[in-house]
């Protein structure tokens, strides 16, 4: 039988997606205030591997990535979740927007040296329901020194593009579990 323990702690970051770059320093500010100091942001890269965001986002949108630098307790992404879904919600009351029609996409996740799990509100047949409405995803994996995608890895994640942020978050979460 094998011994219980606590899992290592991860690298938290959200993935925020908008059509209005301004809103990257709103939703960020406020993600600071529930999860703590950045230890890294990514570039800003163009979205364009799917239409799906264009009726709330726009059709010019970005991708960017904000890591924190606390380590993260993966028992807590469900409560990452909900709590990114009440600052879209908190955004839109903000800016004047329908709830249904969010200006700013946040989703959380957090990295391991083996694996990028996503945290969303929708079951699919490789999701695992985690808690309180929330469902969980092992969207790539650190296999043989890179990134690997399993068949249903959102496009964006699949492609090369992000790869060398990821690593430079493993390489980070390394050091930082080593001076733990």
């Amino acid at each position: 039988m094998g011994a219980i323990r606590p899992p290592k702690r991860a690298k938290l970051f959200a993935g925020l997606l908008t059509g209005d770059t301004d809103l990257f320093v709103m939703a960020t500010r406020r993600l600071v205030a529930h999860f703590g100091p950045i230890d890294f942001e990514s570039d800003d890269w163009p979205f364009d591997f799917t239409d799906y965001y264009e009726p709330e986002l726009g059709t010019d949108i970005k991708r960017r990535f904000v890591f924190f630098d606390e380590l993260f307790s993966v028992e807590r992404l469900a409560e990452a979740k909900r709590l990114t879904n009440a600052i879209e919600e908190r955004i839109c009351d903000d800016l004047a927007h329908p709830h249904t029609l969010r200006p700013v996409n946040i989703d959380p996740g957090y990295l391991t040296l083996s694996k990028l799990v996503l945290a969303t509100t929708k079951d699919q047949a490789h999701r695992v329901y985690i808690q309180r409405g929330i469902y969980a995803e092992i969207t790539l994996r650190f296999e043989s020194a890179r990134w690997r995608p399993h068949p249903w890895t959102y496009p964006d994640y699949a492609s090369d593009t992000y790869h060398p942020t990821f690593t430079r978050a493993r390489e980070r979460l390394k050091q930082q579990l080593s001076d733990f």
